[in-house]
């Protein structure tokens, strides 16, 4: 079966690793800079705007990556900004074939005109409630906390206060090195003890002792990226997988689901290049892994761009990209009863109609 562009995007998706203040549309920060009277972006052309970010963000270096962010959250300091960023991802995500995704922010950077961090959660929240009514699309927030902020136990809290209007987890996020996740264990026990559900940034721009640290110091239901996994694995020269390491091993046994950012990975390093990014050594022994988009500002990427990428270069196949979307729902922060629905009346019908359109064509 032929995996064109059209029959990717028109895939079922279920998006778990989405950075809100990564996905402005161009146009959107130049509107909003205007509005704000905010003067510091590099140019006021859209397209050249798009450019700029993406060439910044593709040097090989996480804090290179990370630069651009200050442009977007600059824009997004208003309740109505962020109302409307939220919104518009739940657009642009829709026409991909998502029909789920969680989406991540610090409400710490967008407070820099006064908002609460309620008044930050809640104007987010509002868009995305606006985008489901108005295209059909559902979603959770993960409110994020800074390796490099003593900010993360009100972070936690605020992330639990917000359980019951749209908040689904709680993450920690920014610069790994030196910054190690068991800084930070005080939030996470908290968040244990609340029942609730986390995910860690982890083996991005450090090694698989972040991953360690995520899962064992702070209890990580699911790993962002978790790319550096692949120290802990011994492969052979002809790429055969020989053994797992006892945190790859764990990470297995658990199902404990990596959250892949492929076209990211490369352009902050994590991975040399497509080919060499570990994501068909953890598909191939089975991790629970799945596909996401990051950033789509930044990397000039959209979920069905991410899939081409996996189709292209691991010979990806429908059945292949059917089980990563399965994977994903089975790894959202939804109830258990909602991600059945999901998966037994929207995801597995979705597929199975394309095929039956494949034969028939």
């Amino acid at each position: 079966m032929n995996l064109d562009h059209e029959l990717l995007k028109s895939l079922p998706k279920v998006l778990l690793h989405e950075h809100l203040d990564g996905v402005l549309r161009p146009e959107t920060v130049i509107d909003l800079a205007k509005t704000a009277g905010y003067d510091g972006l590099p140019t006021k052309n859209p397209e050249e705007l798009a450019h700029w970010f993406h060439q910044g963000a593709n040097q090989g270096s996480l804090p290179k990556y990370l630069e651009g962010f200050v442009h977007t959250i600059a824009v997004m300091q208003t309740e109505e900004a962020l109302e409307r960023v939220a919104y518009e991802q739940a657009e642009d995500l829709s026409g991909d074939g998502i029909v789920y995704f969680e989406t991540r922010f610090a409400p710490i950077f967008h407070t820099k005109k006064s908002l609460s961090h309620q008044q930050v959660v809640s104007a987010v929240l509002k868009g995305l409630e606006r985008g489901k009514h108005d295209f059909g699309i559902s979603s959770g927030l993960i409110i994020c906390a800074m390796r490099n902020m003593d900010v993360s136990l009100e972070m936690a809290e605020l992330a639990v206060d917000f359980r019951d209007r749209g908040v689904v987890g709680f993450d920690l996020a920014g610069e790994e090195g030196g910054y190690p996740p068991k800084k930070h264990v005080d939030a996470f026990h908290y968040i244990q003890r609340k029942n609730f559900s986390i995910t860690i940034h982890a083996g991005e721009g450090y090694g698989k002792e972040s991953i360690w640290q995520a899962i064992q110091y702070c209890g990580a239901h699911r790993i962002g990226h978790g790319t550096r996994l692949i120290d802990d694995i011994a492969i052979a020269e002809d790429g055969k997988v020989v053994k797992l390491g006892d945190i790859a091993q764990y990470v297995l046994d658990k199902r404990i689901p990596l959250e892949i950012c492929l076209l990211s990975n490369v352009q902050t390093g994590a991975a040399r290049s497509l080919p060499e990014h570990p994501f068909k050594t953890f598909y191939q022994q089975k991790f629970r892994v799945t596909l996401n988009t990051d950033n789509r500002l930044m990397s000039d990427t959209t979920m069905t761009k991410e899939f081409e990428a996996a189709a292209d270069t691991f010979g990806l196949t429908l059945d292949d990209f059917e089980i990563l979307t399965v994977n994903a729902m089975k790894s959202a922060f939804l109830p258990y009863h909602q991600r059945c629905d999901f998966i037994y009346n929207v995801l597995k019908p979705g597929y199975a109609k394309i095929r039956r359109f494949q034969q028939e064509e």
